[in-house]
């Protein structure tokens, strides 16, 4: 999810369908219901569990009002929301080196990235999830944005994570929408610290390797096989990028998504969510890690996103990366596979079904391109596959 590598700047509705191993796992149909759950004992149980438990978790989440105020600025040349009720989320990993317990991750220089960002979209019947992964390498137009200091910038052509960069998530969000066209509802930023204290709050992760890691860099040392991930050895799992898989930027955010459907399966399972020694540090993590838009800066804004999507089935929660390529005028950086990318961002603003598959044919496992296929099946406009996987799928499978 993070990476600190200097200078890199980093659809669905009804009947979506979705191949691969592992769909039919029983243990991991409903990760959302049971999120839902956990926030609706908080929401729901103040008095039992006392105000002022339900006051600071509340009171623990940031609003962004940099950002709603930049966003508001610009209202009349954001994108229109085409389907009521479908949302559409921007998540934002920061690699800040500021704050507790995030200096050791480098010097702080008073700036941050946007080092994984990635567009989750709900469709309206809450029957599927669709996270795209957007490559913070990816060269795109950013727009004048409002920096810190309240100076503003020129518009320039620059990789993805400039934006964050200059101008925090108001400017992510504009490119962004710049980018696709598709309105983004909400957004959610959160650091280092606040994810090692997430997977910490689980009692650590469980991920699946094919081989043995040791990686000095990364700070990992570990078995080949199942193996549960604390918080600091988590952030160094999907931070690594030169000595993991082939070292490409594509195996890393393959990895990050793989790590993101093992924490949600984790979250939602009875031994955290129904036993309150448990329960509480994980909200509080959650909570404490997390700036969001005022919309959903409190307890309740939270719960009334998660309980509207509680019966998507993990097999309709899917993880994709945007069809990209090599940068025609730098190996190092990339861009969008037109006409593919256009075709997945259209689908996504008129909430239209979309598939993934582990393998896709046409499409190598190793290539960044992630370009569409036909999904099968009947009918005149099938739902295109692209590369990806779903929360359901076993590593180890």
């Amino acid at each position: 999810m993070f990476d600190d590598t200097a200078g890199r700047v980093l659809g669905p509705g009804a009947g979506l369908s979705a191949s691969g191993a592992g769909l039919a796992r029983r243990r991991r149909r409903r990760w959302v219901r049971g999120a839902a759950l956990g926030v609706g004992v908080v929401v729901l149980g103040a008095v039992g569990a006392g105000w002022a438990v339900y006051a600071k978790l509340d009171g623990n989440i940031t609003p962004d009002d940099a950002a709603a105020a930049e966003l508001a600025r610009y209202d009349k040349e954001r994108p229109t929301a085409l389907v009521k009720g479908a949302q559409n989320i921007l998540l934002i990993g920061s690699d800040s080196r500021s704050g507790d317990g995030n200096a050791e991750y480098g010097r702080d220089s008073g700036t941050e990235r946007s080092d994984t960002t990635i567009l989750l979209h709900l469709a309206a019947d809450r029957r599927s999830a669709t996270a795209v992964s957007l490559p913070r390498d990816l060269m795109v137009d950013v727009p004048a944005c409002l920096r810190p200091d309240g100076t503003r910038t020129e518009p320039m052509f620059a990789m993805f994570n400039y934006a964050f960069q200059v101008g925090g998530s108001g400017c992510t969000i504009r490119t962004v929408e710049k980018l696709t066209d598709v309105r983004i509802d909400h957004h959610m930023v959160v650091d280092f610290h606040g994810f090692k204290d997430m997977v910490d709050a689980v009692d650590g992760v469980e991920v699946c390797l094919k081989a043995p890691i040791h990686d000095k860099a990364a700070r990992l040392r570990l078995p080949a096989g199942r193996v549960t991930l604390d918080g600091e050895q988590a952030l160094g799992y999907v931070r690594a990028r030169k000595s993991l898989g082939n070292g490409s930027d594509t195996d890393r955010m393959d990895r990050q998504q793989r790590f993101l459907g093992a924490l949600v399966n984790k979250v939602q399972s009875d031994d955290v969510l129904f036993n309150p020694a448990k329960l509480y540090p994980v909200l509080d993590a959650a909570t404490s890690s997390l700036t969001t838009d005022p919309d959903l800066a409190s307890l309740r804004g939270l719960y009334e996103l998660v309980r509207g999507v509680r019966d998507i089935p993990t097999e309709h929660v899917q993880f994709l990366t945007v069809p990209r390529e090599s940068y025609i005028y730098n190996a190092n950086r990339d861009q969008l596979v037109e006409p593919e990318a256009e075709k997945l961002f259209a689908r996504i603003r008129t909430d239209s079904a979309v598939a993934v598959a582990g393998e896709v044919p046409g499409v190598p496992a190793d290539s960044g391109a992630n370009t569409l296929a036909p999904a099968a099946g009947s009918g005149a406009t099938p739902a295109p596959t692209f590369r990806g996987n779903t929360a359901a799928e076993d590593g180890c499978g």
